[in-house]
């Protein structure tokens, strides 16, 4: 005889009521839910009143501060310190750069990886060769620093002051590409000219003795489109580049510090300056392999003149097509080393200055100080 079981005794026949244990285990898991909740919200009001309240104490520091430099004032220490960083690391870093449009230029030749290389050019021109086209490097990386960074600080403040603090903070990331964006576009406007004279340089020693015989001789032959046929491309490199570098570093800040469970304001010196180098690195060599496509095109295209009626549109389609995958990430281990390399020193040379503003303008500027995400 099958069995069948009693419905006095069973909680799950729905032609029953439920029994009072259930009853009261409901009323239970429900309480429990409710006091959940409201612990959430009540975390979330916390945290909303507190960020109101740093608000509030940057507005008072402020108002009290009359030798805060605002307006053209501020971001023309924001330009110097770009320009500074950018003209110091692409400076000192032109051997590298040498050994990487050589690679890129002529891979056939220059096969043996950067440190071979770097000793096939010793060997072959002497040591001075490698600082070949240090002039144009110094000055288009300074006047394009000071366009960068100044604009990236310039662009974000305009962003925050538009949406708030709450929506800004809220959309960092969407801001820090945004005016990093905007930013490049100018300052590659004033690189352009002279990256053209620094690549001709460099891939034919031979045409000039420097920045102004080179970019004089590059005027005279071929006229001022000649040093814009580049522009593309280096648009193509330079944008995706800044963008990766800047979103890439200020995200990795974020995460450094709420790794270590840290704010910024509670590190050493030494652990700012770890900080900063640590981050550079990483958006360094993230915009390192985002740009290195361009990157070669842009030397390829800068080596010589383009034949007559060749527009640059077919110039780039043309080389890159005949280049492949492969071919567009020629030298991409020295390029790495150099990109790398000089975000990191670019970084802590523009946190630098910023740190030596007051406090308040630095959280002006970098909308997630505050955050508690």
């Amino acid at each position: 005889m099958p069995y069948r079981p009693n419905p006095f005794f069973t909680t799950t026949n729905t032609f029953f009521v439920p029994s009072v244990g259930d009853k009261v285990d409901n009323a239970i898991a429900q309480s429990k839910g409710a006091v959940n909740d409201l612990k959430s919200k009540s975390s979330e009001l916390a945290g909303k009143a507190d960020l109101k309240y740093q608000d509030a104490k940057e507005a008072v520091k402020v108002a009290v501060s009359p030798a805060a430099p605002t307006g053209v004032d501020l971001y023309a220490r924001f330009a110097l310190a770009g320009a500074l960083g950018c003209a110091v690391t692409h400076g000192a870093l032109t051997p590298v750069d040498v050994v990487k449009t050589r690679i890129q230029l002529e891979p056939e030749v220059y096969n043996k990886g950067m440190i071979g290389g770097f000793r096939q050019i010793i060997a072959k021109e002497g040591v001075g060769a490698l600082a070949t086209g240090f002039g144009p490097t110094a000055v288009g990386y300074a006047i394009q620093g000071a366009f960068k960074f100044g604009g990236y600080e310039f662009w974000k403040k305009v962003a925050i002051d538009s949406l708030g603090i709450d929506v800004a903070r809220e959309n960092r990331q969407a801001i820090y590409l945004g005016a990093s964006a905007i930013a490049e576009f100018f300052a590659d406007i004033a690189l352009c000219p002279l990256e053209a004279t620094r690549i001709r340089l460099v891939s034919q020693p031979s045409f000039a003795t420097g920045l102004a015989s080179g970019f004089l001789r590059i005027l005279r032959e071929e006229g001022p489109a000649a040093f814009y046929a580049g522009f593309g491309p280096i648009l193509f490199k330079q944008v995706p580049y800044t963008m990766a570098k800047f979103a890439v570093y200020e995200i990795a800040v974020e995460k450094i510090l709420q790794t270590v469970g840290k704010s910024k304001d509670s590190l050493t010196g030494g652990q700012t300056i770890g900080l900063n180098l640590t981050a550079g690195l990483i958006a360094g060599m993230a915009a390192a392999v985002i740009s290195q496509p361009a990157d070669t095109l842009l030397s390829k295209i800068n080596k010589t003149k383009g034949l007559p009626g060749q527009s640059t549109t077919g110039r780039l389609i043309d080389m890159a097509r005949t280049l492949g995958v492969s071919g567009l990430f020629t030298g991409m281990g020295t390029r790495l080393v150099m990109i790398g390399t000089l975000t990191a020193g670019q970084c802590e040379f523009k946190l630098v200055s910023l740190d030596l503003l007051p406090s308040s303008l630095r959280t002006v500027t970098r909308p997630h100080q505050r955050s508690r995400k």
